[in-house]
């Protein structure tokens, strides 16, 4: 873990909101040109949104796996340079107007070069090697994965019963008949995969460490749940019985009703928690640290009948708590792992999170109430955490400080010393001269953009996720800006 007990800092930037010519950013050359950026602004970490397959609703936290790669963020010109497609399938993808990224038309110009390229593919033992050593998820999400685009997307509960309830005869007849189709998805995997080693290639060369972000439930309609079903609190149809979310808070008057099925913890402690220990390591596989979301689940979860539309109408439920972090330990070590513990925090869970030295967050938004706020840097009780000028959750910067009161605006004044007309690199330079051993700031605050700059509206189902980076928008004299704030306060040790 010692990535997260030395000072150092970085950015917050999904690879979907990177610039580019294809209406969507990738792992291609815009991914080096910001790993070149982070360089030349003396970072030294990456944070990522999950990288799995998005579901319906294209949140990268409602996914179709919770071990797959996402297909889109497949370069194409890393596909023309590996010889999977010819330059010609380039040249006649229109360019999409700059702005946000249009999921449903990039995924249908996306799955027409993908099924060029699965086409004229031509197996070899390296894919082979890639299925065998990923069997223990890639065999059901590939299955999955063709099943759904059968079913037109259709949840796997209301599909015939014999594959919903993975009947042995069902499943081997569905296999036989969709071996083109599983073959297609197996492949995306393995193109995934494969770039995604060279993208950490090249931060490794840069010094750069990646953060990766693993939702801490799943989404109903995916391959884990499918394959997992007694693992999960469904009823004998395969329909949850009670769901995820969090009751009303800082984000939404109604709470968020997420809708994930819940886990059978119990049935998780009799098989060892090997379902978690899989997915941890799979992640370590892709990422040097790994933020939970949701953390405080693991302590108690809000437990939503499946029948109410709102999360208003909960109960907190024990979580496994220590006997999943003891297993976790035995199978790592000490892992490099982030505790999102934002929200409703007890006493109980930061225990937990103290009891397995896992370093907590601390958003500087969320800061200026009063002098006593835990996330005023002075107040401050540890180095051994993580601070944030805002998430993915949060507006950026500039728009939380538009619609921030008068009062808590006015002691922000006074607090910063500035009267908060750059409150973005007010807040950037808070969180890197705090003791916290990491700091993160979100691109959006680095670019000093309003609210049209947001990621993510909790508790809303639309407009979420689509916004990208301007061409050019990072510019030398931001990386020598943040370069020099960030030897300023200690985040980088050396100098070129």
């Amino acid at each position: 873990m010692a990535i997260l007990t030395q000072r150092s800092s970085g950015i917050l930037l999904h690879p979907t909101s990177l610039p580019g010519r294809y209406g969507i950013g990738s792992f291609g050359p815009e991914s080096i040109n910001f790993l070149d950026f982070l360089s030349a602004a003396g970072q030294s970490l990456w944070q990522m949104l999950p990288l799995t397959p998005p579901g319906y609703t294209n949140s990268p936290y409602q996914s179709l796996s919770a071990f797959a790669g996402n297909p889109l963020l497949i370069s194409p010109e890393w596909m023309v340079s590996q010889g999977y497609l010819p330059q010609s399938s380039l040249a006649s993808i229109p360019e999409p107007p700059v702005g946000r990224v249009n999921f449903q038309e990039v995924s249908t110009r996306w799955g027409g070069l993908l099924h060029a390229a699965y086409q004229k593919f031509r197996a070899g033992s390296e894919i082979e090697e890639f299925a065998q050593r990923n069997a223990f998820w890639l065999d059901d999400y590939a299955l999955f994965a063709a099943l759904l685009d059968q079913h037109k997307g259709q949840s796997w509960n209301h599909w015939e019963s014999g594959i919903a309830r993975r009947q042995p005869a069902a499943l081997a007849a569905a296999k036989k008949q969709m071996r083109q189709q599983v073959g297609y998805h197996t492949f995306l995997q393995y193109l995934f995969f494969q770039q995604f080693a060279a993208l950490r290639a090249e931060a490794t060369a840069r010094g750069i460490g990646l953060i990766g972000d693993l939702p801490i439930f799943v989404d109903h309609n995916s391959a884990d749940v499918w394959a997992n079903q007694q693992l999960f609190t469904l009823d004998e149809s395969g329909t949850p019985t009670v769901v995820a979310g969090v009751p009303p808070d800082y984000f939404s008057t109604t709470g968020q009703r997420w809708g994930n099925p819940l886990y059978r913890w119990d049935r998780m402690k009799q098989e060892g928690y090997d379902w978690w220990i899989q997915r941890l390591r799979a992640a370590f596989g892709l990422y040097d640290v790994v933020r939970i979301d949701h953390f405080r689940g693991f302590q108690a979860y809000w437990e939503i009948p499946a029948t109410e539309q709102t999360a208003v109408n909960g109960r907190w439920v024990p979580g496994p708590g220590a006997a999943l972090f003891r297993a976790l330990r035995k199978a790592f070590g000490n892992p490099a792992i982030i505790a999102e513990d934002l929200g409703l925090i007890t006493p109980e869970v930061e225990a937990l999170r103290d009891r397995f030295e896992l370093p907590g967050m601390k958003v500087m938004q969320f800061a200026f109430s009063d002098s006593s706020n835990q996330y005023l840097p002075h107040n401050f009780t540890t180095p051994h955490c993580v601070a944030y000028t805002g998430t993915h959750d949060n507006d950026t910067a500039q728009g939380w400080w538009a619609g921030l009161d008068r009062k808590s605006k006015r002691f922000a004044q006074h607090y910063l010393g500035h009267r908060g007309d750059h409150i973005g690199w007010d807040l950037i330079r808070l969180a890197f001269s705090s003791i916290a051993n990491t700091a993160i700031l979100p691109a959006q605050d680095l670019l000093e953009l309003d609210s049209d700059g947001r990621m993510n509206i909790p508790g809303s189902h639309d407009g979420n996720w689509n916004w990208r980076m301007a061409p050019n928008a990072l510019t030398p004299h931001i990386a020598e800006r943040l370069r020099e704030m960030t030897e300023t306060f200690g985040r980088r040790t050396t100098s070129d």
